[in-house]
């Protein structure tokens, strides 16, 4: 299995085969420790590193592209009495994204390997030590070059026409989330993950799109890492996600998990000030209320692209900057989302901040 597209088949086959289950609990409530845990967590059922934002030529403010990465580990529960470098303990996969606001259009590429949890693996691997994962030439790396806390993202996929390589650098502490990096996804214990953010990251680097020149960029962006055995409470079927870089310097996470009939079943967040004072929001505490839909032509799935947030430190309205940001990602992880840049305002208008909103579970229920 190369660092390639598959069937969308062969992936369910090999997740339908895993005696992974709810009942193996491995993610508690404990210290983070780092740099050890920017690395992978084998042990527990599903991670992933995440980095999301906005890109503008250099020497320009305005944006004129958006940005995703996003690598995913998956432990399958097979071959752990096996040897060799093909034994599929676990799965890694990686999605990458770029939306267009010019030509309103959103481009996205995934890649899949198995991966035998061993260093070493040609094909792909994550470092346990620090953040080092990649699929094939597809990496996200910290301390790049030596260089403290700079991230490097790069990708590159000919048919999808789009590449880029970008430096992420640290500008601010990492943001805990939930309490002290438990945060909390249900009533119960193990509806939870270890979560943390860094926000506020300065990007510049190299974009490259098809017929055209590399183009120098720089921007800001978000960076979520998150490992966990159950994310999903019983009766959710998806969740709603914001992480917003707000313009102030301050930071804005907020999250719902709803049910089939769009009510909340779980809601958190937290909002951090620019000079570091963090307050964590109690699930009464956040409401989404959908304002304006669009509907895919590709799933038939109708997605909000304008909403309503109230949350302790304010009401907001949040606005996707492209309606048609959904990445069908059947081939790879099995799934449909919708995954795009977006602006949060006053309810008068005034731009607060831009960041990108998460939106699963619209097509199908999601499943992990």
């Amino acid at each position: 299995m190369s660092a390639l597209r598959l069937s969308r088949r062969s992936v369910l086959a090999t997740l339908a085969a895993s005696p992974l289950a709810s009942t193996a609990v491995t993610v508690e409530p404990r210290t983070l420790v780092f740099p050890r845990d920017h690395g992978a967590h084998l042990d527990s059922g599903i991670e992933w590193w995440y980095a999301t934002g906005w890109l503008a030529r250099a020497g320009e403010l305005a944006p004129a592209w958006g940005f995703q990465l996003t690598f995913f580990r998956s432990r399958t529960g097979l071959a752990q009495n096996l040897s060799g470098r093909f034994a599929a303990r676990q799965l890694l996969f990686v999605h990458a994204a770029l939306t267009d606001l010019a030509a309103a259009r959103l481009v996205h590429a995934e890649r899949i390997v198995r991966w035998n949890g061993e260093p070493g693996a040609p094909r792909g691997q994550a470092s346990l030590d620090d953040t080092r994962v990649n699929v094939g030439a597809w990496g996200f790396d910290r301390n790049a070059g030596g260089v403290a806390g700079r991230y490097l993202s790069r990708m590159g996929d000919d048919e999808a026409g789009f590449a880029w390589e970008l430096a992420l650098a640290t500008t601010q502490p990492l943001l805990l989330q939930g309490n002290d990096g438990w945060s909390q996804k249900g009533p119960l214990v193990n509806n939870a993950s270890h979560y943390y953010s860094q926000p506020q990251l300065d990007v510049e680097g190299a974009l490259t799109l098809r017929g055209a020149l590399r183009i120098g960029v720089r921007g800001r962006a978000w960076l979520d890492h998150e490992w966990s055995d159950s994310l999903m409470p019983a009766g959710a079927v998806g969740w709603d996600w914001i992480g917003i870089n707000l313009d102030d310097g301050s930071a804005l996470t907020a999250f719902r998990l709803r049910n089939a009939e769009g009510q909340p079943v779980w809601a958190g967040g937290s909002h951090r000030t620019r000079g570091g004072r963090t307050q964590a929001f109690a699930p009464g505490m956040v409401r989404f209320e959908p304002l304006a839909w669009w509907s895919s032509a590709g799933t038939q799935a109708r997605y909000p692209v304008r909403w309503r947030i109230d949350c302790p430190v304010g009401s907001f309205e949040l606005r996707a900057l492209l309606d048609a940001q959904e990445l069908d990602a059947r081939t790879s992880t099995g799934t449909v989302y919708w995954e795009g840049l977006s602006e949060l305002s006053t309810a008068t208008g005034e731009r607060l901040g831009l960041g990108y909103l998460e939106m699963t579970g619209y097509a199908s229920p999601l499943r992990l």
